[in-house]
């Protein structure tokens, strides 16, 4: 149950870090919000490499822990970059199918089996995810597309974990990634950042790097206490995080099809993890 109350702490600082995000992203290029979202994470590296020392940073495969970092980058940025025209739950549900994708590319790039019953989880989730966008209903904004590939770069870097995971520790995918994340993103700033315009952006921008920084913490503390598998449906407590903070903070309320999308999202995602257990 430990772990899974630090998972549960995990994604509560996620939410925070959104709402943050989404506050300052009217402001400041969506590359400078991210840059702070890594930032944190690289903090939370280093707290890695100062227990566990260099040899973290020694990989088997840098080639493909480059080409993480690199969809890490692609999904930040582009989640970043839609906060700033969609509402929190909406943007938050659609990220949701970045499950399923996993589970449809399995077979394509990781030769796994995937039985008929997870892949009616995979039609179903797509099914929710259609009735949140409602393609063609001229309600879905065009930053949704952000967020969509933001879903299928979060899901290749999943994929990418588990290649990695037979030739590299965690500790070592976390240190590149972070490193790779922060240094490109650092240089990217030349070109579109700028200093932060009042004490309140810099406290946004401090807050930001703080709660992703501790939530990296929390998540890798949490999966140490229990298994992957066993925590994570409980990634889909982000959408109550974001309904609530939409509604608090930003007095956007989801409509109807909006939850009734994500509700299938989530239902269908969890499905497919429980059917994996299950089969393990």
């Amino acid at each position: 149950m430990r772990g899974f109350y630090w998972v549960m702490l995990t994604f509560f600082l996620f939410s925070l870090c959104d709402v943050m995000s989404k506050q300052i992203s009217t402001s400041y290029h969506p590359v400078q919000v991210a840059w702070a979202r890594q930032a944190g994470l690289f903090l939370g590296a280093l707290g890695l490499l100062w227990t566990g020392g260099l040899s973290a940073l020694h990989s088997h495969r840098p080639g493909l822990q480059i080409l993480r970092g690199a969809t890490s980058i692609i999904s930040t940025v582009c989640f970043v970059a839609a906060l700033r025209y969609l509402p929190l739950a909406d943007a938050t549900a659609v990220t949701f199918v970045a499950p399923l994708l996993i589970t449809a590319l399995a077979p394509f790039l990781l030769k796994e089996q995937v039985s008929p019953a997870r892949w009616c989880a995979v039609g179903v989730g797509l099914v929710g995810t259609l009735i949140v966008l409602r393609p063609g209903a001229g309600v879905a904004h065009p930053a949704t597309l952000l967020v969509l590939l933001c879903a299928v770069a979060y899901a290749l870097r999943q994929i990418l974990s588990r290649f990695l995971a037979s030739a590299d520790p965690i500790r070592t995918t976390i240190a590149w990634s972070s490193m790779v994340t922060t240094l490109s993103l650092t240089a990217a700033l030349v070109f579109v950042g700028t200093v932060p315009g009042s004490l309140r952006d810099l406290l946004m921008f401090l807050g930001i790097a703080l709660t992703a920084g501790c939530a990296e913490l929390t998540l890798i503390r949490g999966f140490v206490l229990a298994e992957a598998a066993t925590l994570a449906p409980v990634q889909y407590t982000l959408m109550i995080w974001s309904v609530l903070w939409g509604v608090l903070i930003f007095d956007q309320f989801p409509d109807f099809w909006t939850l009734a999308g994500a509700s299938i999202i989530i239902a269908s995602g969890a499905y497919g993890v429980w059917h994996e257990t299950r089969q393990r």
